[in-house]
């Protein structure tokens, strides 16, 4: 039996060996395209990730709060001011779409603001039967100071939304700061009553979390070595259609070997060629990224879980390769059905866009295609730092979807040559 597997495989790998075209679409191909993917999104996040949004920043109160609310802006890594504008001009520039936004602070906001405060502050503590330190005769504030926002009308509504709650929880800080200062002055105390977060958020992490974010080289590592590994789809179906045209196929039958020996030779020669290709895809990440100035993927001690997921990726895409040979009845059949099913299962499984922003009914289809197993299990693995028994169900679903397309497989053929 294991004779009979061997001269399967060795006939199988001189097949592909003959096909110069195929072995150039099987390893090439994955390699330029992860090598070009990966500098596009790579200079893209860092550029995006260097930039500073030019806003324009008008200051027409020149005293506390303003001050407060231009420090926090240019410390910010989001914004770069412009201050050279007046607010009529500013708001042509930025109706024009020459500026996303612009900030207008308006004159007296921090007297008014101080002056309202020290007012309502004296009211309560009169309340209480105690003198207030200040014997200033101070009214209220009743007109409201508006802080003028100018937006693009084109600019993205979460991006107003963004700017909007930044600039109200700067100025509820600095109203807070200051009615603390007001108490305190009236009370006469030395005590620090300056006011400090009571209640914050702390993010927790797991506990052998990778401390570094994902980059672009961490998913396209993964995600386009997927991709390779399934593309094989298309040779694989190529080469059972030519064996049923050629003939072939009606010797393999009359041999002493069992079919499903066949079969098993084509899934040992594939199995290696996908291991190989996830191995040259991680050789790309590990040694030819940091030349080209992109992070470099970090493998150590997850190389063994690594391989195994692709193992069982390997195993689903032979298994869909097979089905789609045994079912197809000429080379114009299998080869386009079989490159445009991968695309559609990569598209759908979150190579190309991240399954979260998908629409609900689309992520309820995502979680049926094996690519998106694949891919799970990867970033299981790689940032998650899950070992084989996080992602055993995955594992467990790619090896399930092997065994029923070999199986669908092998009944019609058998239906098919039944006598």
């Amino acid at each position: 039996m294991l004779y009979k597997l061997w001269r399967s495989f060795i006939k199988e790998v001189l097949l592909l060996k003959r096909d110069s075209g195929g072995i150039v679409i099987i390893f090439l191909m994955p390699l330029l395209l992860i090598i070009t993917i990966t500098l596009i999104q790579d200079s893209t996040f860092r550029s995006m990730e260097g930039t500073k949004i030019p806003i324009i920043f008008i200051d027409n109160d020149q005293s506390e709060v303003s001050k407060v609310i231009k420090k926090e802006l240019e410390t910010s890594k989001t914004f770069e001011l412009i201050t050279n504008f007046t607010e009529k001009s500013a708001e042509g520039a930025v109706f024009r779409g020459d500026y996303q936004m612009a900030i207008v602070i308006p004159e007296n906001l921090s007297k008014d603001l101080n002056a309202n405060i020290n007012f309502k502050v004296e009211a309560i503590v009169s309340s209480f039967g105690i003198d207030p330190n200040s014997t200033q005769d101070q009214k209220p504030i009743t007109t409201a100071k508006d802080i003028h926002l100018y937006f693009d009308p084109a600019t993205n509504p979460s991006f107003k939304s963004s700017v909007m709650d930044a600039i109200n929880k700067m100025v509820f800080e600095i109203e807070n700061k200051k009615i603390y200062t007001a108490f305190q002055d009236q009370l006469g105390t030395t005590e620090d009553l300056d006011n400090k977060k009571l209640i914050s958020f702390k993010e927790i992490m797991p506990a052998k979390a990778n401390d570094a974010k994902p980059n672009s080289v961490q998913h396209n590592v993964p995600a386009w070595a997927l991709f390779a590994i399934f593309f094989i789809v298309v040779p694989l179906s190529i080469n059972l259609v030519k064996e049923k045209t050629q003939g072939t196929n009606v010797r393999i039958r009359i041999s002493p070997a069992p079919y499903y020996i066949h079969i098993l030779g084509k899934t040992c020669t594939y199995l290696i060629i996908c291991i190989i290709q996830f191995l040259l895809m991680v050789a790309v990440g590990v040694y030819l990224f940091p030349y080209l100035g992109l992070p470099q993927f970090e493998v150590n001690g997850k190389m063994l879980d690594l391989l195994v997921v692709t193992l069982f990726s390997g195993l689903a895409a032979i298994g869909f390769g097979i089905l789609l040979g045994t079912l197809a009845k000429t080379q114009e059949q299998s080869a386009p059905f079989g490159a445009t099913s991968v695309v559609v299962l990569a598209a759908i499984g979150g190579i190309w866009v991240p399954v979260f922003l998908m629409p609900e009914f689309m992520q309820k289809i995502a979680s049926f295609s094996p690519m998106n197993w694949g891919l799970n299990a990867y970033y299981d693995i790689i940032l998650r730092n899950s070992r084989l028994g996080g992602i055993a169900k995955e594992i467990i679903f790619l090896f399930l979807f092997y065994i029923a397309t070999v199986a669908i497989s092998l009944l019609y053929e058998k239906k098919q040559h039944a006598v």
